[in-house]
């Protein structure tokens, strides 16, 4: 991709994150008219669908043969992702964070070419946190370069994990069992309830690992995030292989390097094992 391109490709969707971020600002706080889609634990909102309208009509307008996979409109279903740039797109993540008024929430935008992610955006505008990466370029905090943590023991790492999918029935005793198994190896545990500012935090060193997966988690929440942590010399791997991951399987593992991913990997495949023959 052509070093041009790639510049205005950055600055056409640094303007629409700042644009669409304003409207998250003016409206956290306001009375919002609350639907949800799966469950009580996924919800969206007026201005979910009103920031992806603004971030797709926009980049449609200056990029029509460009592709898109974005929350709202994409659904459930997700397209295939094929070499054509393609917008990953979500709105507002942490959208129960931001209906409570809760100040960990962000609009997410990154952009895949020829099946990788080149640019990733995530911008939480209630704390000022500006986080931005491309390709081979580094990622960066308010433009000051970041780097993951120098920890190597998963007893001094501090771990990030998502329990709120206990509400799914299908999911409570894996969930209960992973959330228990990890929690006794490590340092301390966090819950955000944002995955894409989270990952970033990864990427920032201030937590070594964090595992997301479940029905209410997409593309949209890991793509841009996923290239954020990568240019802070961080790793995102899939929960199952422990390859690096496949941003259509989001079923992810962060972490600060290789080998706290491998443990968390570990733990959550010996959790799953126990689960598995107490229902047999």
């Amino acid at each position: 991709m052509a070093r041009y391109a790639e510049d205005v490709y950055y600055e056409t969707a640094i303007k629409l994150t700042r644009e669409a971020a304003q409207i998250l600002r003016d409206a956290i706080n306001n009375l919002k008219h609350v639907d949800q889609k799966m469950g009580n634990w996924d919800p969206v909102t007026e201005y979910d669908r009103k920031i992806e309208d603004i971030i797709i009509g926009k980049l449609k307008r200056a990029f029509p043969d460009h592709r898109f996979i974005a929350e709202e409109s994409t659904g459930s279903e997700l397209p295939e992702l094929t070499d054509a740039p393609t917008w990953i797109i979500d709105p507002i993540d942490g959208t129960v964070n931001f209906i409570h008024g809760f100040p960990h929430t962000c609009v997410v935008i990154g952009l895949a070419v020829k099946k990788e992610m080149v640019l990733g955006i995530v911008y939480n505008p209630i704390l000022e946190e500006l986080f931005t990466a491309r390709k081979g370029r580094g990622a960066f905090l308010n433009g000051k370069p970041i780097h993951v943590s120098k920890v190597q023991d998963l007893s001094k790492a501090l771990f990030c994990m998502e329990p709120g999918f206990i509400n799914v029935d299908a999911l409570r005793e894996k969930t209960l069992e992973r959330l228990q198994t990890i929690i006794t190896k490590v340092h301390g545990f966090r819950c955000l309830g944002v995955a894409a500012l989270t990952l970033c935090y990864v990427a920032l060193g201030i937590i070594e690992a964090y595992y997301i997966e479940g029905p209410a988690i997409s593309t949209w929440d890991i793509a841009a995030a996923s290239l954020i942590i990568s240019e802070a010399g961080g790793v995102v791997v899939d929960r199952i292989t422990g390859e690096p991951i496949d941003i259509m399987k989001p079923r992810a593992v962060a972490a600060c390097n290789n080998r706290i991913a491998r443990d968390i990997v570990r733990l959550i495949r010996e959790a799953d094992q126990r689960v598995e023959m107490r229902t047999k």
